[in-house]
């Protein structure tokens, strides 16, 4: 669709709101409205102007003025909003000179894979990430001078046990069809109740354009769940990852639940992560599949390389809050080994062997998580796999076995990711060259992006006293 298919689609669905989304910096979906009859060609074309200072990590006050520049080819009816509202994605641009701005997320996502292109070796990288998340009940939290708390509340929560609720036919009643702790992974209904909830999120991501393979309740008690996409690239899945948060979040709202993607959110259960499958192609040609080990290509081994290589700078956008190294942990499936294997769930490279069709081939990074900016992850990711073909590095020999139950000399060989977010910025001002290939990537993003986070997650999280410490410490 183009701005002439906009502009009928406004005329002919009576559109009375047009509302135009961006991507900030850490990964927050913003968007500003616009009354349908202020849209018109001129406006599409010589996009709209905002104050890119009040968004987070971006212009400084005095370079504030910002344009939003749509993509009409996103445009879609929002099925929450009341009035009729069309949704168009947008890049940033800067005013003065036009050019995309450098600190935009999905810039960097398309200057990703004009860069794959440019180098001959594939012309589409696809993505399939695997998101998963929590439908909760109620959640309440506070951080103040003297105070910090949360309480999160499920139906689903296996603490809830010995508790009574109004289930709208009798007043207090339990009737105890909770997951256990780690065993949330496929019962059927009644244990699994979000069922429903769940199928009516599948038939919106439908309706919206996204191709749904498959829902069900995930690992953890408490409402976990997944639903999986169908692969796509990069900055197509990283455009539908977004939209995809968007929907579920509002479906549950609607109905009286509240969603995270937060990685970590309770204690003692499997967190949230976001594996990620991804193949190389050329010409409508799989690239990845081959006669190399676990059939494939020699080419996908040295993607594998480059990810292994690279991984620690990558956890830096893929896992990037203080929460997600809260489930970057032994002990709850996380794959925090730096390996590859075929089928083992404990390697942080895993070759799926569902199929042997080339068209299956791909790898699987297990290690990020569903808090992450898609557009900057699957970046990094498709830019380690790069340096990795182009260098031919090797990944050594695959690890075909349980890592977690490894005698304890030879688990202390194999890396692990970093242990915390700290850590992993740290890793990524050391090794980020890779990133700065083609222009994806400029050095002030890599900068503001370290900054960014050093002083708005990590030192928060070192100043403030966590509740856990008063069990601890307080009778010291």
């Amino acid at each position: 669709m183009d701005a002439k298919g906009v502009l009928k689609k406004i005329k002919d669905e009576e559109v009375q709101i047009v509302d135009l989304r961006f991507m900030d910096f850490p990964g927050q979906w913003q968007h500003t409205s616009f009354p349908a009859a202020f849209v018109d060609a001129d406006a599409l074309e010589e996009g709209f102007g905002f104050d890119g200072s009040s968004i987070r990590g971006w212009k400084a006050i005095d370079e504030s003025d910002m344009l939003l520049m749509p993509d009409c080819s996103t445009a879609m009816i929002d099925p929450f909003m009341a009035v009729k509202t069309l949704a168009i994605y947008c890049n940033i641009h800067d005013p003065i000179t036009r050019e995309p701005y450098t600190r935009d997320p999905r810039n960097i996502a398309q200057k990703a894979e004009a860069y794959l292109k440019e180098t001959g070796i594939a012309d589409a990288a696809f993505f399939g990430p695997e998101l998963e998340f929590f439908i909760f009940d109620e959640v309440l939290f506070d951080n103040s001078q003297n105070a910090g708390f949360f309480k999160i509340d499920s139906r689903e929560g296996r603490w809830n046990t010995g508790k009574r609720f109004d289930n709208g036919q009798f007043e207090e009643i339990q009737l105890s069809h909770i997951p256990r702790y780690k065993e949330g992974y496929f019962p059927v209904p009644p244990i699994d109740s979000l069922q429903d909830l769940r199928s009516e999120m599948v038939l919106e991501l439908i309706k919206a354009g996204i191709d749904v393979e498959c829902h069900h309740h995930e690992v953890a008690t408490g409402g976990q769940a997944e639903i999986d996409m169908k692969f796509a690239t990069l900055t197509k899945m990283a455009d539908q990852a977004v939209l995809y948060k968007y929907i579920i979040k509002n479906v549950a709202h609607r109905n009286g639940r509240t969603v995270t993607f937060m990685p970590k959110p309770l204690y003692g259960d499997n967190g949230s992560g976001m594996h990620v499958h991804m193949s190389l192609w050329k010409d409508g040609q799989p690239l990845f599949a081959g006669n190399e080990y676990a059939g494939i290509s020699e080419m996908a081994l040295h993607a594998i390389g480059g990810i292994l290589k690279h991984a620690s700078s990558i956890v830096a956008f893929a896992c990037p809050t203080t929460n997600s190294f809260k489930r970057l942990v032994p002990g709850y499936e996380a794959p925090i080994n730096l390996a590859y294997s075929q089928r083992n769930r404990s390697a942080a490279v895993r070759i799926p062997m569902y199929s042997a069709s080339p068209k299956s081939k791909r790898i699987e990074f297990r290690t990020p998580d569903p808090s992450c900016n898609t557009y900057l992850a699957f970046s990094a990711m498709v830019m380690a796999a790069l340096d990795g073909i182009e260098n031919k590095i090797d990944p050594g020999e695959p690890l075909d076995r349980n890592i977690y139950d490894l005698p304890a000399e030879i688990a202390a060989k194999v890396p692990k990711v970093p242990a915390g977010l700290d850590e992993a910025l740290a890793a990524l001002e050391a090794d980020h060259e890779y990133l700065l290939k083609g222009d994806v990537f400029t050095k002030d993003v890599i900068e503001a992006w370290i900054d960014y986070k050093m002083t708005n997650e990590v030192q928060q999280l070192r100043l403030r006293p966590a509740p856990i410490e008063f069990s601890m410490y307080y009778d010291c």
